[in-house]
């Protein structure tokens, strides 16, 4: 093999990801039209089980503590008990929650280890002008994954995510923003170039390595088309200015991130959103915390640290619920019900408890999206078996309107029917 070969190659395992193309934006107006989202929320480290799960199962269960701020949703909620990927337990799980796979095991899978939401943002394509988009606080948690085994990273400050959906540029701005995207293309054609030479004359696996990486050059020209096709529309403004008066709060912060996904499916910049809750991330102006959320799950079983830990688990619920309550206000465009009827949420963690580490019977709920919903379901089989996770995704790719019938480590689907 000639140094030049094996300078390409290794560029390809490494520095050649292009991560300046990571949040691009899509081709063509969209018409209106009733249309399907999806918004999934997760945190790294579960939930408190015990405060988590409802005592009772069925359609008439009890609310659980965690969940209280969802009372009012009841009748539009699925809590599945004993689902997980079957993995055992352990730091380092946590990110296959939307993929069901480990990025060390990726290769076995057609799909490689990409999560759900980039599965459906694949699918929305050229629609909408953000395929998907991701936000956090000061950092995420390796929830998304494309079909090449990167992290898409999450916009980590509400004031980035305003300027990325709702900051229009300027002509000047438009201008240069062209040209870059021309230069970007322009590489990628010589990139491309250099790809068609080796594989004449690579091995096997040389071949099949750079066909990978062809594959993800083409997704990246698509997009940079797309976004070269956006310049000209400008995005509907949105007013951040009531989230941030008087003190900055984690509260402020978590509702501007989720209002301003609302109103980005309200307006159809895009039809999938994540958010996400890091470990680190500090909740002391939450009454009652005095740590990290981290900190609160290595708790012991300490009373007043699994307290901490409960205040900020229902924390995120009521953060989401908020949001659900936003959506469910919301006429559906050309269609009946509300926006939350045609949204698809999925809340959960790869981990099923953090101050065990364990990384069975996993925190997932589903609410909205139009389903029959079970309510507080067992999802165990007749021989006491979990569920595979990844049988719920399978039914929300359905929903969303993918004809699949498996996923990664599916076995099968859930019957979820439409109201």
């Amino acid at each position: 093999m000639n140094a030049n070969r094996r300078c390409f190659l290794r560029g390809l395992g490494g520095t050649v990801t292009l991560p300046f193309l990571g949040s691009l934006s899509s081709a063509t107006p969209n018409q209106i039209s009733a249309r399907t989202r999806f918004l999934v929320v997760g945190n790294p480290f579960g939930m408190h089980p015990q405060h988590f799960f409802p005592s009772d199962f069925g359609k008439e269960f009890t609310i659980s503590p965690t969940l209280k701020s969802l009372s009012w949703l009841k009748d539009r909620l699925t809590i599945l008990s004993h689902t997980d990927h079957n993995m055992v337990s352990g730091h380092g799980r946590e990110v296959s929650f939307l993929s069901g796979v480990l990025p060390s095991d990726a290769k076995a899978f057609p799909e490689k280890n990409m999560s759900l939401d980039q599965v459906l943002a694949r699918h929305v394509g050229s629609k909408v002008r953000f395929p998907s988009v991701g936000a956090a606080l000061d950092s995420g948690i390796r929830m998304s994954w494309t079909s090449t085994g990167v992290e898409k990273l999450p916009i980590t400050d509400p004031h980035q995510l305003f300027d990325h959906l709702f900051m229009n540029l300027t002509p000047r701005q438009k201008e240069q923003r062209r040209h870059m995207l021309d230069r970007d293309k322009s590489i990628l054609d010589t990139v491309l170039d250099q790809c068609a030479t080796l594989t004449r004359d690579g091995s096997k696996a040389e071949c099949d390595r750079i066909d990978q990486f062809q594959t993800s050059i083409r997704e990246l020209e698509q997009s940079l088309a797309d976004r070269d096709t956006w310049l000209d529309y400008d995005k509907p403004s949105f007013d951040i200015s009531g989230h941030f008066v008087g003190e900055s709060t984690i509260t402020k912060k978590y509702d501007a991130i989720f209002d301003m996904i609302a109103y980005a499916f309200e307006t159809d910049l895009t039809r999938v959103a994540s958010v996400e809750f890091p470990a680190e991330l500090n909740y002391q102006d939450i009454y009652g915390v005095n740590r990290s959320y981290h900190g609160c799950t290595h708790n012991g079983r300490g009373e007043n640290l699994v307290d901490e830990l409960v205040s900020i688990e229902s924390f995120q619920i009521a953060r989401l619920a908020r949001c659900l309550k936003k959506l469910d206000s919301i006429q559906e465009p050309m269609s009946e019900g509300s926006m939350l009827d045609h949204t698809i949420v999925l809340f959960g963690s790869g981990m099923g408890y953090g101050g065990t580490h364990s990384n069975r019977n996993l925190p997932v709920f589903v609410a909205g999206g139009g389903f029959k919903h079970l309510g507080h379901f067992d999802a165990r089989d007749a021989s006491g078996n979990n569920m595979p996770l990844c049988n719920l995704f399978v039914t929300l790719m359905q929903r969303f309107g993918l004809e699949r019938e498996t996923f990664n480590t599916s076995t099968g689907s859930l019957d979820l029917g439409l109201a």
